[in-house]
């Protein structure tokens, strides 16, 4: 599928030397950094999706050591950037990254149940729906038995925005494009058990953000 470009509201990465920089990754990084050493497998392979700048690859790889990481991301400048945080920190646990447009078919069975983590942070608003279940269906078949997906960003609550921010942010990513937005919690839900996962909790987060844990139960 192509890449969607998306509003001036929804790309605030700068670049920084050979590095890009967003101010909301390092903000959110010790919220999810919490989240992700409660509920995340201590050992394992795990999977970032979007990985975006590269600043939460290594907070996540800094407090799950036992973890190793494979940063994704379609955009090759994104890419750069992310390889130039890990060289950075240094890290024994952080994989090159790759090029992955997780909203295509197919990419799920090319990694075949190998993974034990996959993480998706502020990426379902900028996508249609369609393309959003795919990216799910497609996480569910790459994930190990007992393997957690962590899906994190803003949402609508049971249809509502609940928010003046949020009411603005959706209506301007809907009036750039008319397929993305925010996507509502209980219909993502159902699009995760539909992908044959179980859902394991919501957890409210800062910012009025949100977070579904989901696991992949014995068939």
């Amino acid at each position: 599928m192509p890449i969607r470009s998306v509003p001036g509201s929804a790309s605030v990465a700068t670049p920084e030397g050979g590095k890009l920089f967003a101010p909301s990754a390092a903000t959110n990084m010790g919220a999810l950094g919490d989240l992700l050493a409660r509920v995340a497998p201590l050992q394992g392979r795990a999977l970032e999706i979007a990985s975006g700048t590269g600043q939460h690859v290594v907070g996540y790889a800094c407090r799950l050591p036992g973890l190793t990481w494979q940063p994704t991301e379609v955009d090759a400048a994104r890419r750069a950037s992310i390889d130039a945080y890990a060289r950075e920190a240094d890290l024994g646990n952080i994989l090159t990254a790759r090029a992955l447009d997780a909203t295509s078919l197919g990419w799920g069975r090319q990694l075949n149940g190998s993974q034990d983590l996959i993480v998706l942070s502020n990426l379902l608003h900028l996508i249609s729906e369609g393309e959003a279940r795919i990216l799910i269906s497609e996480a569910a078949t790459a994930l190990a038995e007992d393997g957690r997906l962590l899906i994190y960003g803003p949402f609508m609550r049971r249809s509502a925005l609940t928010s003046d921010g949020d009411r603005a942010f959706h209506a301007s990513l809907t009036a750039h494009d008319p397929e993305t937005g925010y996507k509502d919690d209980i219909e993502t839900i159902g699009w995760l058990q539909d992908a044959g996962l179980d859902v394991l909790e919501t957890v409210e987060m800062p910012a009025n953000n949100l977070a579904l844990i989901s696991k992949k139960s014995p068939i």
